[in-house]
């Protein structure tokens, strides 16, 4: 009957862990191929580089977590010490893939909530330039900015980003000029060039707005949950959200740098 009951389990387990590690291994190679690139390409490369390395460690207790579910090394070994010892390494590996799981999942979920409406300002936060030229999810949020401003030609865009490239030019600089070739009034543009984080972006614009009126905010999908949590901590009191569509195979990678700042926030040695 034991028997029985070990070759029910075995096949589901099997499948399980082959889909699991299937998923691992391109999150790992995702992460690896569009990091690598990016480090080639950008002014910040140090501040990549150590990104870079946290996802490298975020993947490997993925990969090491699929493994044993696949082939349950951690309690292959016989002996009551060497298996006392592999499901203490289970534990804390399961334990590091839910974390993962979680912030990953939060933050995808957090880039499919929509709540823009007609507002006087809408911030479009900028993105580190890669040769000097702007990224596909940039471009994206320039064009969920225009449509916005089409909708509601009253509203003002508050182009955002420091971070020159080698051409001198900002995030925000970059971003006005290309709008500006699309036709867009610039009395429908200011510009906040000034800020090289996030952080920065929403203090130096919280003197330009008023922070206490209505804002729409637009950012790509993934940047969403901690983009608003960061515009409340700057003083934003109503902000309204407006995600734009982000490259799906750069996905994973962008999501999780955002995991990585998450468990940063949290102090969790990352």
């Amino acid at each position: 009957m034991k028997t029985k009951k070990t070759g029910r389990i075995r096949p589901a387990r099997r499948i399980l862990g082959d889909l699991a590690l299937a998923l691992a291994v391109l999150l790992t190679a995702d992460v690896t191929v569009v990091m690598l690139r990016r480090i080639a390409s950008v002014v910040l490369k140090a501040d990549y580089q150590n990104i870079f390395r946290h996802e490298l460690i975020l993947c490997a207790v993925l990969l090491i977590g699929a493994l044993d579910l696949r082939f349950g090394i951690f309690t292959a070994r016989k002996g009551k010490v060497l298996k006392g010892i592999g499901w203490a390494l289970r534990s804390a590996i399961l334990l590091g893939t839910a974390v993962i799981l979680f912030f990953f999942g939060k933050v995808t979920v957090g880039g499919l909530i929509h709540t823009a409406q007609p507002a006087e300002h809408a911030i479009v936060l900028g993105m580190a330039l890669q040769n000097g030229k702007p990224t596909e999810d940039l471009l994206s949020r320039l064009d969920t900015a225009q449509r916005y401003l089409e909708q509601n030609p009253d509203a003002t865009l508050i182009l955002t980003g420091g971070n020159a490239g080698e051409d001198g030019r900002t995030e925000a600089a970059v971003m006005r000029d290309l709008l500006l070739e699309r036709g867009v009034s610039e009395e429908s543009l200011r510009l906040e060039d000034q800020a090289k984080t996030t952080k920065e972006n929403f203090r130096n614009t919280a003197r330009m707005i008023d922070p206490t009126a209505p804002v729409v905010l637009i950012s790509s999908n993934y940047h969403m949950d901690r983009a608003v949590r960061t515009a409340k901590s700057a003083g934003f009191a109503r902000i309204l959200r407006l995600p734009a569509p982000s490259d799906p195979l750069s996905f994973g990678a962008n999501v999780m740098w955002e995991v990585i700042l998450d468990l940063n926030e949290l102090k969790l040695g990352v």
